[in-house]
């Protein structure tokens, strides 16, 4: 399976593109050699949200002069480190940043935001997160039902050691989760169609 949207920035940050792939690729490509930078500098990982902000520094810069275009790509940027534990940045074409509990960017982000303002919950374990994306995922599409050749999906996590752990799904273990938002959303159309006749 070919990846093109997620990407392992250090062992303990990842993100996910939306926009033009080749810029994603030279911000992908500056964000792995800060790290390492700092990593060599300073004898450990650099923190999350100073990654986040010295890829966004570069992102604005490009917006400051004329014959330089802006890059075409947003960013959701998962990561953990010592002092704020778990983090979630999203980054627009401009270099603005934020953190957030829950975000999307992309195509149809309007209707995948209100998916999970509406089904996002505090203190979800991982499998519930994983099911909720899914879900938000099939909600933001234009496709009618989700499919592994169609869909990344990627989850970063801890291990009982401590080391971060980040995934992607294999198609093999992708397909059933797909599989059971698809029926579900069946079942909801079919629920709908007998309460409107």
């Amino acid at each position: 399976m070919r990846r093109e949207k997620m990407y392992r920035l250090d062992d303990h940050v990842a993100c996910a593109i939306a926009g033009l792939p080749s810029d994603a690729n030279i911000l992908v490509n500056a964000a792995r050699l800060a790290a390492q930078r700092h990593t060599l500098t300073y004898q450990e990982p650099v923190p999350v949200e100073q990654l986040v902000r010295a890829l966004c520094d570069t992102k604005h810069g490009y917006t400051q002069f004329g014959g330089m275009r802006p890059f075409g790509v947003s960013l959701l940027y998962a990561g953990w480190d010592a002092s704020k534990g778990f983090q979630l940045y999203q980054s627009d074409p401009s270099g603005n940043y934020g953190g957030w509990k829950a975000a999307s960017v992309g195509a149809n982000h309007a209707a995948a935001t209100t998916a999970l303002q509406a089904d996002y919950a505090e203190g979800l374990d991982a499998a519930a997160a994983v099911k909720l994306a899914v879900k938000v995922l099939s909600k933001a599409m234009d496709s009618t039902a989700l499919s592994p050749d169609k869909v990344e999906l990627a989850t970063l996590t801890r291990d009982a050691a401590g080391r971060v752990e980040f995934r992607v799904f294999e198609e093999a273990e992708l397909k059933p989760l797909l599989d059971a938002v698809n029926a579900e959303q069946v079942a909801a159309k079919a629920r709908e169609q007998a309460a409107a006749s």
